[in-house]
């Protein structure tokens, strides 16, 4: 087939019923997802073509849903739990990071659990309280999960297969600010392996790394960086746990600078952990501290305030400045 321009939802959705044709132990749960298609259609019309019985709308309760995916597992399926929002997951974080991120090590081995729980993640679109989160630390922060985030359509497609693919538990957080997003899928190419970053801009001069929503935004700084005469290259984590490294130092040690952009907050976010091992790596290579632009040390605010909150391209392009000043 030849490749298809695609939003990352309809990849999605293509993803999941490629993974359910494949596999008939695959299965689809969460509120909403049925019926409705899910509140931004990830799931529409598999449960029309799979049955209620692969495809379960559930009661309004993320620790049952994900509990019950742990059991599923148990009994040899492979469950795909979507939560609604990303704010929604905490009443499911006990069951998340004491059973699932566990179980493996607790059985010495003999217990796998292949549950991927799906989540839209982020701001950007003007949502209400609990709506526009981004829970990665907590979770990376969690020996036994898997936590990966795809930053548009192609790398939707590919990483959830080889999330419902994987014998271990994936954390798939979907940036839903890049949901109507369009990009080019070829269906019969070679992805990436999982947890393996890519140089989306290939630069010269500093590095830009992030991951989900703000890779878009920094290859749009990088452009606007272009008229001043800096050569920035771009780095797409793609996996928040485990953490390509290599690529990443390979990556500093071409331009000597770092910049890690999130929306997660700065204080203690991923960035945090990735500017103390690059700076241990790098150290004799780097002409400036490894530098952070992130959401701030406070609750998310109101849809009218979030743009002050979140990282814009002014923000990166301030930071990249004062890479420049050391």
């Amino acid at each position: 087939m030849a490749a298809r321009t695609l939003t990352m939802v309809k990849a999605l959705n293509e993803s999941l019923r490629k993974a359910m044709e494949d596999d008939p132990k695959v299965l689809v749960m969460g509120e909403d997802v049925g019926r409705l298609g899910g509140v931004f259609r990830v799931t529409d019309g598999l449960q029309k073509d799979f049955g209620e019985d692969r495809v379960t709308d559930t009661p309004l309760a993320e620790s049952g849903i994900v509990g019950t995916a742990i059991g599923l597992a148990l009994r040899g399926y492979r469950p795909v739990a979507e939560i609604q929002f990303d704010g929604f997951v905490f009443p499911a974080a006990n069951q998340i990071i004491t059973q699932l991120a566990k179980m493996h090590a607790r059985s010495l081995g003999k217990v796998r659990l292949p549950v991927v729980v799906r989540m839209p993640y982020g701001g950007g679109i003007g949502a209400i309280e609990h709506h526009s989160e981004s829970p990665e630390a907590y979770f990376a922060h969690t020996a036994g999960l898997r936590v990966v985030t795809p930053s548009n359509a192609a790398d939707a497609y590919w990483m959830l297969q080889q999330s419902i693919r994987s014998a271990d538990p994936v954390i798939f957080l979907e940036p839903k600010r890049r949901y109507w997003e369009r990009a080019d899928v070829d269906v019969d190419e070679m992805p990436l392996p999982l947890h393996q970053a890519r140089v989306a801009r290939a630069g010269t001069d500093l590095t830009l790394l992030a991951y989900g929503p703000m890779v878009r935004l920094c290859l749009d700084a990088a452009e606007a960086a272009r008229e001043d005469g800096r050569d920035l290259e771009v780095v797409d984590l793609r996996s928040i746990s485990p953490i390509d490294f290599d690529t990443i130092q390979a990556s500093v040690r071409k331009t000597r600078r770092l910049v890690v952009v999130h929306e997660a907050p700065v204080f203690l976010g991923p960035g945090s952990e990735i500017a103390a091992r690059i700076t241990e790596r790098c150290f004799y290579h780097l002409e400036s501290p490894v530098l952070r632009v992130g959401g701030y040390h406070s609750p998310y605010p109101s849809s009218r305030l979030e743009e002050e909150y979140l990282p814009t391209i002014d923000r990166v392009l301030d930071t990249v400045d004062r890479a420049f000043a050391f």
